[in-house]
């Protein structure tokens, strides 16, 4: 009778091993796919969805066309657009019709004459370019800005001596370049203006980016584009 039990004991332990090893096996096992779903995430990269073909027709600039292609990436960077966001959001092509490789899209956080400070957000589709401008005084000081990118990279174009290996700019903006010297700046980076007056511009990487502005009272009186055909007009206040 002893020796019988003592062989039920000795086979409740071998399952309660056994059991405890497939649970740690399991456990072990869903934590590596949990390691391997992240690092797919890290590894992940937004990627150009839309072109001029998809933003334009009949020659008419589509704005509903151009919100989707921003909600995407925003989706994909995980920024939700609030009620104020929405409501502030602005998108032009500068009449260029080039929304693919340039245009913008942003919105206001503050925008304070009286006090002196501005806060802006800018988004910039994979490859997309702002155009190349300068701010002059008028009843208010030039505009002084720095920008910190928050996600993707852009590079960031000002006057100084030319970078070599420069990416490849927008042809519609041959001859209205005159900032060579440039900055590939990531995330985490902040960089000044570095001339008040000077001509600047920035154009997204290859996954896009979303870019923090700070500077002092932004007039647009004082906005000048050295390309004398940009218009700077939002295709969403024209629907």
């Amino acid at each position: 009778m002893i020796k019988k039990g003592l062989n039920v004991a000795l086979m409740g332990v071998l399952g309660l091993a056994i059991v405890g090893c497939d649970g740690q096996q399991k456990k072990t096992s869903e934590t590596k796919e949990s390691i391997n779903i992240t690092k797919n995430m890290e590894q992940a990269v937004y990627t150009k969805k839309f072109t001029n073909k998809d933003f334009y027709k009949d020659g008419k600039f589509q704005g509903d066309v151009a919100l989707k292609a921003y909600e995407d990436m925003l989706s994909f960077y995980g920024i939700q657009l609030s009620d104020f966001m929405r409501k502030n959001l602005w998108i032009t092509d500068f009449e260029l019709g080039d929304f693919e490789h340039v245009g913008m899209a942003g919105f206001f956080w503050v925008n304070d004459a009286e006090h002196g400070y501005f806060a802006h957000e800018i988004y910039l589709l994979p490859g997309q370019m702002i155009t190349e401008h300068r701010h002059v005084a008028t009843d208010h000081p030039a505009k002084h800005e720095s920008w910190m990118v928050n996600k993707g990279f852009v590079y960031n174009f000002s006057t100084g001596e030319e970078t070599p290996n420069c990416p490849k700019l927008p042809e519609c903006q041959n001859g209205f370049i005159t900032a060579k010297h440039f900055v590939k700046q990531n995330p985490g980076e902040i960089l000044p203006l570095n001339g008040i007056g000077e001509p600047h511009f920035m154009m997204a990487g290859e996954n896009g980016a979303c870019v923090f502005e700070f500077a002092n009272y932004h007039d647009g009186n004082g906005l000048r584009f050295t390309n004398p055909k940009v218009q700077f007009t939002d295709v969403l206040s024209q629907k």
